[in-house]
């Protein structure tokens, strides 16, 4: 919870810090309360000691402490932010694609195509979209990421304390994530793990690349064929790691790229199936489970395929 008081000006804020923002970074804190803020002018306020804690200049990184006291300054929102208008239509997708939700978390069934955040020529992403249709709700912070292209379950956090316990978890390994992917070629039964070190890498026109790289980072996944079609197999994948596109480059690695992958996919296959209508990444985070703070039974969370996935696979099937 956070205790908000006016300060001498009408506009200062000096909000009381409780212990579930107990270890937060100050920048990502302001982050969050300064929504539509340029990242750049957050530093900047914090540099010239407009925003103090316990009256105090501090530095960016300093980890908040319970019973802290920040001194937010008046700071006008961007006009972008401020006028980003929120379709009724898709507001209303978002809201039925709610997969789970309590009172400290949700877990959303994403679209592709849809950004889970804003940035690089995008005005809005889900993140930001779910905060405007909600304006009432506090905080609404991802817990993980998923690509753009890649349809299914993110998790998304309304409290502090279950952010920092799913991010926890994560890095424990608790949280276990399923994915379904549709692979170029037949993929054998035989083969359940690919253990390839993946290095990321930035192009000179800014685009990332992920390739296999014996100096790159550890990187597991496990895979389990689930059917086999004409010239295509659906496999479902589990991450052991949580590498930038760790499944894609890993099933091109075996042989086996997803079909509509633009990156790092088969670029013949991609281009038949598109003239025969499919256009997207076959990508879809269809299950998770998700450890809870009361050590409880986990959730287990479902997201169905799209209706486009399910209709192209009805397709081979009739081949």
């Amino acid at each position: 919870m956070v205790n908000e008081k006016r300060g001498s000006g009408e506009k200062v804020r000096l909000v009381d810090i409780d212990e579930s923002y107990d270890g937060q970074r100050l920048d990502n804190f302001l982050r969050a309360q300064l929504k539509g803020v340029p990242k750049t002018h957050i530093y900047r306020i914090i540099r010239k000691g407009e925003v103090r804690v316990n009256k105090g200049r501090i530095k960016p990184e300093y980890k908040l402490q319970s019973g802290d006291v920040v001194r937010i300054p008046p700071v006008r929102i961007s006009e972008s932010d401020d006028q980003l208008h929120i379709h009724q239509g898709f507001a209303h997708s978002l809201e039925m694609a709610i997969l789970y939700e309590d009172d400290q978390l949700i877990v959303i069934n994403k679209p592709s195509g849809l950004a889970v955040h804003g940035g690089s020529g995008l005005q809005f992403g889900l993140i930001e979209a779910l905060r405007k249709i909600r304006p009432q709700q506090r905080m609404l912070e991802l817990v993980h990421r998923l690509d753009r292209d890649t349809s299914g379950c993110v998790m998304v956090a309304k409290k502090r304390s279950m952010l920092k316990f799913l991010h926890e978890a994560l890095r424990g390994d608790s949280v276990h994530k399923y994915y379904k992917a549709l692979v170029v070629g037949r993929w054998p039964n035989r083969k359940r793990l690919v253990d390839a070190s993946l290095q990321k890498n930035v192009l000179k026109s800014g685009e990332r690349m992920v390739t296999v790289d014996a100096d790159g980072k550890r990187s597991k996944t496990e895979f389990q064929v689930c059917a086999h079609y004409p010239g295509y197999t659906l496999v479902e994948a589990k991450p052991i790691t949580g590498r930038t596109h760790q499944i894609r480059v890993h099933c091109r690695h075996a042989g086996f790229p997803i079909l509509g992958d633009e990156k790092y996919g088969d670029e013949e296959t991609n281009k038949e199936a598109k003239k025969q209508g499919f256009k997207r990444l076959f990508l879809h985070a269809e299950r998770l489970e998700i450890p809870r703070p009361d050590g409880v039974a986990p959730l287990l969370i479902t997201a169905p395929l799209a209706p486009e996935l399910t209709s192209w696979l009805n397709r081979l099937r009739q081949l």
